[in-house]
């Protein structure tokens, strides 16, 4: 079992879901957006967890069970999700509480919905920080890494590689060197849930009423790591394979969990597909390096693959930039624009289908 109460860290057991606002993260912005809410007799809540589309909501007086009232279910693009704050009702009579509105999002983890063409699929929301989780065995992965950190500058929070397994690892520092040279600007941190090594750390980037969340593929010990930071086995987890020395997927459903400093984890079941939805801004800031570079290119729509002048090629020739970072870089800014032509068509679309009607 993970560490718990009296281990390294002094982490101590499971922390029940507390009744103060402000402990949840209701801050003064959200306070303010719900004001003209309150005033129509609503009261505010945060999604701790979704089973069948009925999230489960904690208030000042507890939690409640809900649904979304009739105009969000028409809206399928307006799903509620893990992290977010809702405006709820309490109709006399009815078993469940109702979900009037949605507070608009101070940042979302988003990806297409791979079920369904082009569309948004929000995976948490008003996270403040995105736990980028990669293990150290067998070795991270770096083309998903850098996909990862587009997804996490992209929702608005701050991202935070988290490298675990630690203790199975032959050779950390290299690994940690390979990590920390596509996630510039970001804090990287090695752990092992079963020693506790770097768990403090992870806590020590939120505090009282802020949150993370993990994300990361199946297997990399999300799981585990939740458990050795709650102090209790809070999540299921499984052993890792024998023939790959990969972890096994367990977790199911997103589920927010507190510890005993105030911070709130959200963990997230394993995403294989991480397909952008834009990524403009979260390329940017993702490649730093890149973007550097390809300013000296003669020409502003240079795709960087035979066009004279071209700075990332010289990059790579001499040295300063690899092959491999300058193809998933190109690769990745291939995708968001073919993204943005499909949004913008479906725009027009939807433009002269108004005009029709």
């Amino acid at each position: 079992m993970p560490h718990a109460s009296g281990a390294p860290g002094g982490l101590a057991s499971r922390a029940e879901p507390p009744r103060d606002l402000s402990a949840l993260g209701f801050s003064g912005h959200f306070e303010e957006l719900f004001v003209h809410l309150a005033e129509k007799g609503f009261v505010p809540g945060r999604v701790s967890r979704v089973d069948r589309g009925q999230p489960l909501v904690l208030t000042e007086t507890g939690p409640l069970r809900a649904e979304p009232a009739a105009h969000l279910r028409d809206l399928g693009d307006a799903r509620i999700v893990v992290g977010d704050w809702v405006a709820l009702a309490r109709p006399e009579g009815h078993d469940l509480a109702i979900v009037e509105a949605i507070i608009p999002r101070v940042s979302a983890f988003s990806r297409k919905d791979p079920g369904e063409q082009g569309v948004e699929q929000v995976v948490v929301a008003n996270v403040d920080v995105a736990f980028v989780v990669q293990a150290l065995s067998p070795g991270p992965n770096i083309a998903r890494l850098e996909r990862e950190l587009v997804l996490a500058w992209e929702s608005g929070a701050q991202p935070v590689v988290v490298l675990t397994k630690s203790d199975l690892a032959t050779d950390v520092q290299t690994a940690r060197a390979e990590v920390s040279a596509v996630a510039l600007g970001i804090e990287t941190l090695v752990t092992c849930a079963i020693t506790g090594e770097g768990v403090d750390a992870i806590t020590a980037c939120l505090g009282r009423g802020k949150s993370g969340a993990f994300f990361g593929a199946s297997g990399v010990g999300k799981s585990t790591l939740v458990n050795s930071l709650v102090g209790d086995e809070v999540q299921q987890t499984a052993a890792v394979r024998e023939t790959d020395g990969k972890g096994r997927h367990t977790t199911v459903a997103r589920e927010m969990f507190f510890l005993a400093d105030g911070s709130i984890l959200i963990d997230t079941p394993g995403m294989r597909a991480l397909a952008l939805l834009s990524g403009g801004e979260g390329i940017a800031a993702a490649f730093p390096d890149v973007e550097q570079l390809a300013e000296r290119c003669r020409f502003a729509d240079c795709r960087h693959v035979r066009e004279p002048g071209c700075a990332l090629r010289e990059a790579v020739e001499d040295g300063r930039l690899s092959e491999r970072r300058l193809a998933s870089y190109r690769a990745l800014k291939d995708e968001a624009a073919h993204v943005e032509t499909r949004q913008d068509r479906g725009r027009s679309r939807h433009r002269r289908d108004g005009r029709g009607g």
